[in-house]
């Protein structure tokens, strides 16, 4: 059976990841942009996983450029912003897409398991995905709902 734990994703500094190093964690894994009306939502993701880490939870970040081109940055430029404006120490990959033909390997899992309201294609940056220690979704949620609100349901899968 497929799990986010048989995926793998390239980091920001280029660096080829098997998401197994998550296994048996809770994670919350977002499509982020840097220029977008929801950034500001970084503030609550490092606040989560700051909190939450010591207990086996992680943020993952995938920057996304699909949106009204709001993540036009290179490797460099999301670390330096992410690092700067918003202290993220979560780790963050390589700016995939995550609708399409070229969506990436794990985003067509994601979606598929675990279909928005209009369907399985994201609508726009911060579309959140919980997933239990399985590696399973456990949750879908969309980039108007903010990160903070998501803690009750994290610490019941933790």
């Amino acid at each position: 059976m497929t799990s986010v734990y048989d995926f793998s994703a390239v980091t920001l500094a280029g660096q080829e990841t098997p998401l197994r190093q998550f296994d048996g964690q809770v994670l919350l894994i977002v499509n982020t942009a840097s220029a977008c009306g929801f950034t500001p939502q970084y503030k609550g993701l490092e606040a989560l996983h700051r909190e939450l880490a010591p207990r086996g939870f992680s943020v993952l970040g995938f920057p996304c450029n699909q949106f009204g081109g709001q993540e036009p940055g290179n490797a460099a430029q999301i670390e330096q912003f992410c690092t700067r404006n918003y202290g993220v120490t979560f780790p963050m990959f390589a700016k995939i897409d995550v609708n399409g033909s070229g969506a990436h390997p794990l985003y067509k899992y994601l979606s598929s398991a675990r279909a928005g309201l209009l369907g399985p294609s994201l609508k726009w940056n911060f579309t959140k995905f919980l997933i239990d220690r399985q590696g399973k979704v456990a949750g879908r949620y969309p980039p108007n709902v903010r990160p903070e609100s998501l803690k009750r349901e994290i610490e019941a899968l933790l």
